[in-house]
């Protein structure tokens, strides 16, 4: 044991120069202002959300996260978050309303109404003030459907000064689907393991949602409606693949955003085995996301 953990401290400085210290190494705590954690319900239209909000440690104000997780949330990227909160930011996650507990009944434009109402939760004055936020400095990331959410309230609210898409689902190309036989059956077969979590809903009622939804859930076009700030794509092979995150980096480029960086990993849709390359990708990226 003792030779495996001197191996291991040989090998740690080679690791962690890989990789932002945030990943992987915890900060010095902070006496007069400690990292700390928050949780509590926030009302929205049509239900509540139950919602945790993770301190960064220090007075000063903090870049702000907010993390939206996918459908229906399985994996919750807390990871990230925690390794967020390490480099300095706040980060704010919550369960859609009829999703994990929180209250109402779940639906796709729910989600999306969810997500424009916790930014605008986030940029409240008394918000800012009660979590030491800098408002010049809140990103939005989402994962899966979650990516959908994010790219949608960034480009409602132009306060936003980031954007993560993780994998991000367009959703307006599942509904796409559903006209064919094919489609049809992957969207069963998706929605039949992952409605459990969710309260008032339904496969079918979420595919008549998705097709009447139309251009409403068009991931591309809400990027091209972000504009020209700063936006980070990163993909998985085994999970959207190497031409979605391509045509989103298309889109914002082809609405002339240059501030734009992707990445497409070798691994799975919830990242399984790419978790350290995801989050080091992430931290990285909100570093560029300058002090005011």
């Amino acid at each position: 044991m003792l030779k495996l953990v001197a191996l291991l401290a040989l090998a740690a400085p080679a690791f962690a120069a890989t990789v932002p210290n945030a990943v992987v190494v915890d900060p010095a705590p902070d006496a007069v202002a400690p990292a700390g954690m928050a949780a509590f319900v926030l009302p929205v239209e049509g239900g509540a959300v139950n919602a945790v909000m993770y301190t960064a440690s220090g007075a000063r104000p903090h870049p702000t996260l907010l993390l939206l997780h996918g459908f229906p949330g399985n994996e919750q990227n807390l990871d990230l978050a925690q390794a967020a909160r390490r480099a300095g930011w706040n980060v704010l996650t919550f369960h859609y309303h009829g999703s994990w507990g929180s209250p109402g009944a779940f639906s796709l434009g729910g989600a999306t109404s969810d997500a424009r109402a916790v930014v605008r939760f986030l940029l409240d004055p008394k918000t800012v003030a009660k979590y030491r936020i800098d408002p010049a400095r809140i990103v939005v990331a989402g994962h899966s459907m979650g990516g959908f959410m994010a790219a949608d309230a960034a480009a409602t609210e132009p306060r936003v000064a980031g954007l993560v898409l993780i994998d991000a689902w367009n959703i307006a190309e599942t509904a796409r689907s559903l006209a064919t036989e094919q489609g049809r059956r992957e969207w069963h077969e998706e929605a039949v393991g992952d409605l459990p979590p969710l309260a008032g809903t339904s496969e079918q009622a979420l595919a008549d949602e998705m097709i009447a939804g139309g251009a409403r859930f068009d991931l591309p076009k809400r990027i091209a409606a972000y504009g020209k700030r700063p936006l980070l794509v990163l993909g998985a092979e085994r999970g959207g693949g190497r031409a979605a995150e391509q045509t989103l980096e298309a889109a914002a480029r082809s609405a002339g955003n240059d501030r734009v960086a992707g990445q497409v990993m070798p691994t799975d849709h919830p990242f399984s085995d790419h978790r350290i390359t995801l989050a080091a990708a992430m931290i990285d990226w909100l570093g560029t996301i300058g002090a005011r």
